[in-house]
């Protein structure tokens, strides 16, 4: 087995490598003059098991394109099997058309790993499940309620909890955290606009009049809906509002949003490398999914089960 990383995240990729007691391979993923990607293996990996560890986050197009290339390198150098683990899957979010003559571009994104030579795919909270189908070739959707409801049991298992899911489609997601943290009670976000360019209105379904909330989504993009919702939760009588997402895009003024909102705190997992250090003593703080892909990785290479992760 080979770990390959490309450049979007390599604090995660060298914190998996360590749980594994690995090493990375040794490989060169750098641009032309031009910004052309430039991918050159410097280990022999014929008929090796290589996991190429890559999120597809910004800037996506340039990360989407040396994970193709990583791949395409490999499968001309004969290893027996790719795995394209993307801790976040970029593009997910066009899933399906919204409208007419627009595109489903994580179907076109799910191609183009195949094509590229991926035999197998290993993701974690994907924006919708049924996104896994676009895919011809097996692919495992991690969760991160694991992770977070270790979390939340150790910094908030004394308060009286409430899951908060911060729209309608979220709900899923709300209640399997939720069961995680012995059933605790379910609150739903109902926001509505009624015309274009008016404020969101916000309805809270659920008392949390006391309660402490856990607000649960998988990706945090502007931060506003987040924010929006956890001010209209403080309205409603909660006690503190502290975010949970898997996904932290964090793209604009979006840390600056949640700086001035009304959230305690915004937890978010370490699948997007930032860039820069989080501001000390700011409202954001990074869980690490390290040991969770660690483990599934060794799973797959001894092909025993993945499934048994979430038990």
């Amino acid at each position: 087995m080979k770990l390959l990383a490309g450049n979007s995240n390599l604090p995660l990729a060298k914190a998996i490598a360590a749980h594994l007691g690995m090493e990375l391979t040794e490989a060169s993923v750098r641009r032309f003059a031009d910004e052309e990607v430039f991918v050159e293996v410097n280990e022999n990996v014929r008929g090796e098991d290589v996991f190429v560890i890559q999120s597809t986050s910004f800037p996506t197009n340039d990360n989407l394109m040396e994970l193709l290339i990583c791949m395409d390198a490999l499968r001309r150098a004969s290893a027996k099997r790719i795995t394209a683990v993307v801790p976040y899957f970029g593009y997910a979010r066009q899933d399906r058309k919204p409208g007419p003559r627009t595109p489903i571009s994580a179907k076109l994104v799910a191609n183009l790993i195949t094509t590229a030579g991926a035999d197998r795919v290993l993701t974690m909270d994907l924006h919708a499940g049924q996104i896994q189908g676009f895919f011809d070739i097996p692919t495992d959707n991690l969760w991160a309620a694991p992770v977070m409801a270790g979390d939340i049991k150790d910094k908030l298992g004394n308060k009286e909890l409430m899951v908060v899911s911060p729209d309608v489609g979220g709900v899923v997601r709300a209640r399997s955290l939720a069961k995680r943290l012995d059933n605790a009670p379910l609150a739903i976000v109902d926001k509505r606009r009624d015309r274009a360019g008016e404020s969101e209105v916000m309805n809270i379904i659920g008392d949390v009049d006391g309660r402490c909330c856990i607000l649960v989504d998988d990706i945090v993009d502007s931060a506003g809906t987040l924010c929006n919702a956890a001010a209209a939760l403080k309205q409603q009588g909660a006690t503190e509002v502290v975010a949970y997402c898997s996904h932290g895009v964090l793209s604009g003024a979006a840390a600056a949003r949640v700086e001035g909102s009304e959230l305690t705190e915004l937890v978010v997992t370490d699948s997007i490398y930032p860039g820069e250090p989080d501001e000390a003593g700011g409202k954001i703080r990074r869980l690490t999914i390290a040991p969770l892909f660690g483990e599934a990785i060794a799973r797959i290479a001894d092909e025993s089960s993945v499934s048994s992760l979430f038990d």
